[in-house]
C-alpha cells in the first residue's frame, strides 16, 4: 500500500507561482511512476504531468508545458510540481497519483494510488 500527502497549493494571482509537494510512504518507489493530475470544478480529472521514478523522465499535457516543471527527490520519497506562469484557467484541485509501473499514463482509471488533493486558485 502507498500514501500520498500534497501540501503546497493556496491561493496566488495570475503571473505568480507555486510549487506542490507528494511525499509517499509505504512501498519502495524505484519501478512506480508518480503524477499529477488536476480537476476544476465541473469538469473531469485531467493529466497534468508525470515522472519515472526510475530514471526522470518527464512528461506533460500541453496545457502545462513549458510553465510546469515536474522533479523528484528519491532519497525523500517526494515529488514536486512547480508551477509558473500561473493562468486563473489553472484553479483547480491538484491531486498527486502513484502507478506501478515505470511509465506514465494520461488516464485516470490507470493510476493505483491518490492523494487527498490540494486547492490551487489562480485570481485574474
Amino acid at each position: 500500500q502507498v500514501q500520498l500527502v500534497e501540501s503546497g497549493g493556496g491561493l496566488v494571482q495570475a503571473g505568480g507561482s507555486l510549487r506542490l509537494s507528494c511525499a509517499a510512504s509505504g512501498r519502495t518507489f524505484s519501478s512506480y511512476a508518480m503524477g499529477w493530475f488536476r480537476q476544476a470544478p465541473g469538469k473531469e480529472r485531467d493529466f497534468a504531468a508525470a515522472i519515472s521514478w526510475i530514471d526522470g523522465t518527464t512528461y506533460y499535457a500541453d496545457s502545462v508545458k513549458g510553465r510546469f516543471t515536474i522533479s523528484r527527490d528519491s532519497a525523500k520519497n517526494t515529488a514536486y510540481l512547480q508551477m509558473n506562469s500561473l493562468k486563473p484557467e489553472d484553479t483547480a484541485v491538484y491531486y498527486c497519483a502513484a502507478r506501478g509501473a515505470w511509465s506514465y499514463s494520461p488516464y485516470v482509471r490507470e493510476w493505483d494510488y491518490w492523494g487527498q488533493g490540494t486547492q490551487v486558485t489562480v485570481s485574474s
